[in-house]
């Protein structure tokens, strides 16, 4: 079964299951003003930020949160063991790839997306805020495989670790957003469509801080890797030890640079 929905195939069922409007951007004005505008009928908006993620620290800009406040904040978003979850953001997949993979990892049996996001909708649309009852969903974590920053050493040996940040990002010449430019040694820069990777190959994805790496995590489950692992810390999190090492330039041109760890 595919994780996507499309609203043609949504609009018939809006009242049997669960809308979650996460809606966000990682620059810019909250989501929350784009619900307030407008958003498909029953949606309850969840921020990203405040009820998906935790605060930053050493798991990087967008780690879990701390499990009883994720439950709570599904619980009061109507979410339930038993109901079907779409979520739909603005159309890029960023928050909906990481709501869908929260979810999942959580244990939820039923997470979808709207394909498209909320640009694709063609019904009806909203200004009404809904009032859903408390959701019974039991937060049960691990349903979704992921790594640690200690295991990617080992793992780049035996499998792919893709880096999806832009490639000046990957390759070091900018860092926009955290501290410190590079990427992690071995990883192998993919910030567009999926390489080719064999089967039996085990395959990893980080970005800058776990939002990115579980839209590909999505798009891998949907090209038939349901064993795709993500690191969530993902750069942000692997830069906040200075005992790390760190890379530069082209992995495949030899041009990386691994002595010096930043």
């Amino acid at each position: 079964m595919s994780n996507f929905v499309s609203a043609e195939r949504l609009l018939p069922i809006l009242g049997d299951v669960t809308l979650l409007d996460v809606r966000w951007r990682l620059a810019g004005p909250p989501g929350r003003e784009d619900y307030a505008a407008g958003h498909l009928p029953g949606a309850v908006f969840v921020d990203l930020d405040r009820d998906l993620c935790g605060p930053p620290g050493k798991g990087g800009r967008h780690p879990l949160p701390d499990l009883d406040d994720l439950e709570a904040a599904l619980r009061s978003a109507g979410v339930e063991a038993g109901r079907p979850v779409v979520v739909y953001d603005g159309g890029d997949l960023l928050a909906a790839g990481r709501a869908w993979w929260t979810l999942k990892w959580a244990g939820h049996p039923d997470v979808r997306v709207l394909e498209g996001g909320f640009p694709a909708w063609t019904g009806p649309v909203t200004r009404e805020v809904p009032e859903p009852a408390e959701g019974d969903f039991t937060v049960v974590p691990g349903h979704l495989p992921t790594i640690e920053a200690e295991d990617i050493p080992a793992f780049v040996h035996k499998g792919v670790l893709l880096d999806v940040r832009a490639a000046e990002r990957y390759r070091g010449e900018v860092e926009p957003i955290d501290p410190v430019a590079g990427h992690i040694p071995g990883a192998v820069n993919a910030p567009g469509e999926l390489p080719a990777i064999p089967a039996e190959t085990p395959v990893a994805a980080y970005c800058g801080s776990g939002v990115t790496a579980a839209r590909t995590v999505l798009k891998l489950h949907e090209a038939g890797r349901p064993d795709a692992v993500i690191y969530l810390g993902s750069w942000s999190g692997w830069i906040t030890d200075p005992n790390r090492p760190i890379a530069t330039g082209e992995e495949s041109s030899g041009a990386e640079e691994t002595g010096e760890a930043r």
